[in-house]
């Protein structure tokens, strides 16, 4: 039997065994289909639909190609990406998982990257965002507002370091890849804004129109990944497979003097990285920087769920997925390193009562992170549902059109 089949018949067998597991455990798949299913509307869709329809929109008319000029001479030098990698860099970083993903693959369908800088600039465009790290992760589960700093600092370090060492990946550097203007800097950018826009004949309606759609078609997408993989971890759990796995990674935690008992935590965060950071922030027998450390590198790893969304999204394109999966593990040893190496001055900054100060945002009642998850949770799913109509509208408008 050769490679082929092996592979033909173990995917058979491992979708038959999930389909038999959710008959026998019926309740537990609902549950976990709740939960993901109410992650994404409260909190997935309403914070990045915004995102995705401004960048289909700034790609449009040109604003993006107009900041790849200025950024030039910052993003080639130091990842050897063009300027507009700058754009999908700041808004994977405000807006998280996977819209780093969705705008390089945008940006590979326009033709502003090869597919050796897509590759380079998926690899480090896409993280956690803010609103997780602190609302979530270091206010939800640690109910640790200054946890978050140490948290983002690393994350964003560690993913900035993936960054310098992927840039080195796919062709040696060529002459082309170093464009010469003759113009000041600010006039060819410009200039690379209006002939953007000139090349573009969709009208404003149609442009708004199709961004939507676009948008929420991705969203909808990302949804089904998050319920699927909520709902697979939740089985794996039950059915023993996760404590077998945990038993396999002992070892290595042992190594980085890790209590075993973060073992099932982490197996949890390597296929979904909320339920495993929420889950490494109730082990009872980890001390608060072990804890930190797991939940830095399942922030970095970001878990198969998240990995999945990107792979689909990389599927419409002919960007690789395999750079961006090496680079997911190196972005999570790194910031469990770097969160281990700044352990130290942070605990005896915020954590040992010695600080000069206690900043405003720390107070107990004037936390805006959290302000702004529960505004989410209130006002997400009218939101969520709210969109989805104006969608099905402009589609059926777009289909009556064509007709």
């Amino acid at each position: 039997m050769n490679l082929s089949k092996i592979k033909t018949v173990f995917l058979a067998a491992l979708v038959t065994s999930m389909a038999a597991s959710m008959v026998l455990l019926p309740e537990k798949s609902f549950e976990a289909s709740v939960r993901g299913l109410n992650m994404w509307w409260e909190i997935v869709f309403p914070s990045l639909f915004p995102f995705f329809v401004l960048t289909e929109l700034l790609i449009g008319f040109g604003v993006v190609k107009f900041l790849g000029v200025l950024l030039e001479p910052l993003m080639r030098p130091l990842f050897r990406v063009p300027g507009v990698g700058g754009f999908a860099w700041a808004m994977g970083m405000a807006s998280g998982f996977p819209a780093g993903a969705k705008i390089t693959a945008r940006l590979r369908q326009e033709g502003h990257l090869t597919r050796d800088e897509a590759e380079r600039l998926v690899s480090f465009t896409n993280c956690s965002s803010p609103l997780f790290i602190f609302g979530a992760v270091s206010i939800g589960f640690f109910h640790n507002p200054k946890l978050g700093f140490l948290l983002a600092l690393t994350h964003y370090i560690g993913n900035f370091s993936v960054g310098i060492i992927m840039r080195n990946f796919g062709k040696k550097r060529t002459r082309s890849e170093k464009p010469t203007y003759k113009r000041p800097l600010l006039t060819e950018a410009l200039s690379a804004l209006h002939q953007t826009r000139l090349k573009n004949k969709k009208p404003i309606g149609k442009l708004v129109g199709d961004a939507v759609i676009s948008s929420i078609h991705t969203l909808l997408m990302i949804g089904g990944f998050i319920i699927l993989f909520s709902v697979v971890n939740k089985l794996l759990f039950h059915m023993h497979v996760t404590a077998f796995l945990a038993k396999l990674v002992e070892g290595i935690l042992m190594i980085f003097h890790l209590p075993t008992s973060l073992s099932i935590s982490s197996i949890a965060g390597i296929f979904e990285i909320t339920l495993g950071s929420q889950m490494t922030s109730q082990i009872q027998d980890a001390t608060l920087m072990q804890q930190a450390i797991m939940a830095s590198f399942i922030l970095g790893f970001s878990g198969f769920s998240v990995q999945a969304q990107v792979a689909s999204i990389l599927a419409q394109t002919d960007i690789r997925f395999r750079p961006f999966f090496i680079a997911r593990i190196l972005h999570g040893f790194l910031a469990g390193f770097f969160t281990f190496i700044f352990w130290k001055p942070f605990e005896q900054r915020f954590l040992s009562g010695q600080s000069m100060y206690t900043p405003v945002f720390f107070q107990k009642h004037d936390i805006w992170w959290e302000n702004v998850l529960n505004w989410l949770k209130q006002f997400g799913p009218l939101f969520t549902i709210f969109m989805l109509l104006i969608c099905i509208a402009v589609y059926v408008q777009t289909i009556e059109s064509k007709n």
